[in-house]
């Protein structure tokens, strides 16, 4: 029988995890999701995610997908992963798909969330938003966004020091206040460098503090120099929301 390909949506804590992609050493979210579908199919299987996301970094939204050579009812995937899997990952969704489909490949764009709070420290949250210890001035924070909306090379905001095309379009970046104190910040782009969102996170936060202007950053982009960007931020405000296919 030829094998069925099977996307599912999935849900993690990335708090507990060295990130999706399996690592010589230390816990991660595909060793789990590869585990549970080898006590499933009976035979080793091999994902792929959208993304790989890292130490810490968490997901509402990330794609996978995997061959299976067994005959089951795709949608009881969701079923019986969830039964064998820890409490700190959770499939939505599994679904067959063409055998064409790849998740990483296909995706048309992506979305991230950070999430930030200005207020009291809560050790309760530690590990799901960044707390930032002075307030922000937010429309600077806004002004300086629109210069990162559009198609540029993001040399300057990437960890990755690998000669590939680093150009990258970014959709939407909005930050959104729920109430005083807390805010979460959005990107949709067609695709994110290692370390991406983090850094351009730093450097949003450099602009928050009055560290840096907004008009800054044009600059910023045109030197394709990490060093001209800010710092790298925390891992834990990170979120993995959305990805969009040309699929139904």
């Amino acid at each position: 029988m030829k094998p069925r390909r099977i996307m599912c949506i999935i849900q993690y804590d990335g708090s507990k995890f060295v990130g999706y992609q399996i690592q010589p050493k230390g816990r991660t979210v595909q060793q789990e999701i590869q585990k549970a579908l080898k006590k499933i199919c009976k035979v080793e299987i091999v994902t792929t995610a959208a993304g790989r996301t890292d130490t810490g970094v968490h997901a509402t939204g990330q794609v996978m997908h995997f061959d299976t050579p067994i005959n089951m009812e795709p949608a009881r995937y969701k079923l019986a992963l969830n039964s064998i899997l820890p409490k700190d990952i959770y499939i939505t969704k599994s679904q067959e798909v063409d055998q064409n489909f790849h998740s990483r490949f296909d995706a048309i764009s992506k979305e991230y969330h950070y999430r930030l709070s200005t207020n009291e420290y809560n050790p309760l949250m530690c590990d799901y938003l960044y707390h930032h210890r002075r307030q922000l001035d937010v429309k600077k924070m806004k002004e300086a966004a629109t210069y990162f909306i559009g198609t540029h090379d993001f040399t300057s905001f990437t960890a990755n020091l690998k000669k590939i095309d680093k150009e990258r379009t970014i959709h939407e970046l909005e930050i959104i206040t729920h109430h005083h104190g807390e805010y979460t910040f959005k990107f949709v782009g067609s695709g994110f460098m290692k370390y991406m969102v983090r850094i351009m996170i730093g450097t949003l936060l450099q602009v928050g503090d009055g560290k840096i202007k907004p008009e800054e950053i044009p600059l910023i982009l045109a030197a394709k120099n990490r060093n001209y960007a800010g710092p790298t931020a925390k891992s834990q405000g990170l979120y993995l929301h959305f990805v969009k296919y040309d699929v139904k």
